[in-house]
């Protein structure tokens, strides 16, 4: 159930120049609403006099022992910008959880796969904790520009091995995520991914030239949340015009008209 509630943030790491992790809580030691992985919520951003929107942003982590709510921040304007500049103790207002969530693989899919790219990394974190506490080994693939832009290796290493790619080389394999031996090695189950649409569509197309299940989570410019606004429409296969923030963000490639 959607709620909009005020979360203090507890901590601000600044993972580089372009990301911070913003760790936010209740000021009264309430219990967070539940979360699923593959989920958003909408930040309300004040004291910014261009951001009139609330920002989406993907679920990266709820640690309910600690009773936080992790928000990996990419910086690409005035209202990340002024995110990344919070300071604990911060009072930030939200609406949250949105969207759907991830599917539960079934028992007998254990080669699992987890793709992400620059800060679509976010939600593959939970996805993969989840995943684990399940009974599964997941396997992260996450790529990026270079080694610098690869974030929380080693948050996803308590979950699963990891694999990486970055386009110079710098770290894992060079190249593409579609680019990684792993792909030809393993034969997959199930695979998830997010992250840059491009990406996204070359990693559903690896799925269905292999028959194997897909689910991807879209980034389209959720401005509202609650689909009212119409911006972040996706056409699809069975279902038209469809708003991602409420129909998704997640969806499996068999209802999205990217494969030919």
């Amino acid at each position: 159930m959607k709620k909009m509630l005020d979360l203090v943030v507890v901590e601000n790491n600044k993972l580089n120049q372009n990301y911070c992790l913003l760790k936010l809580s209740t000021p009264d030691k309430s219990v967070l609403p539940e979360m699923y992985p593959g989920q958003f919520v909408e930040i309300r951003v004040v004291d910014s006099p261009t951001t009139f929107l609330r920002r989406p942003i993907s679920v990266n982590f709820v640690d309910k022992l600690k009773n936080e709510l992790w928000l990996l921040v990419q910086v690409v304007g005035d209202g990340t910008r002024k995110m990344s500049e919070y300071k604990t103790g911060t009072i930030v207002n939200l609406l949250l959880p949105l969207g759907n969530q991830f599917s539960t693989p079934e028992k007998h899919q254990q080669e699992l796969l987890l793709v992400g790219g620059g800060v679509g990394t976010a939600p593959m974190l939970y996805l993969g904790a989840i995943l684990k506490e399940s009974g599964f080994n997941p396997k992260f693939l996450l790529g990026a520009r270079s080694s610098k832009d690869l974030l929380q290796l080693d948050d996803f290493a308590q979950y699963g091995q990891v694999y990486t790619t970055t386009e110079d080389g710098s770290h894992g394999q060079k190249g593409f995520v579609t680019n990684h031996s792993i792909l030809e090695n393993i034969k997959f189950d199930r695979v998830y991914t997010c992250g840059p649409k491009p990406m996204m569509m070359a990693v559903a197309n690896y799925a269905h030239k292999n028959q194997i299940e897909c689910e991807v989570s879209l980034e389209n410019t959720m401005a509202c949340g609650f689909g009212v606004c119409l911006c972040c429409v996706e056409d699809t296969k069975h279902n038209g015009n469809v708003c991602v923030c409420t129909e998704g963000p997640v969806f499996n490639i068999k209802d999205l008209k990217w494969i030919s």
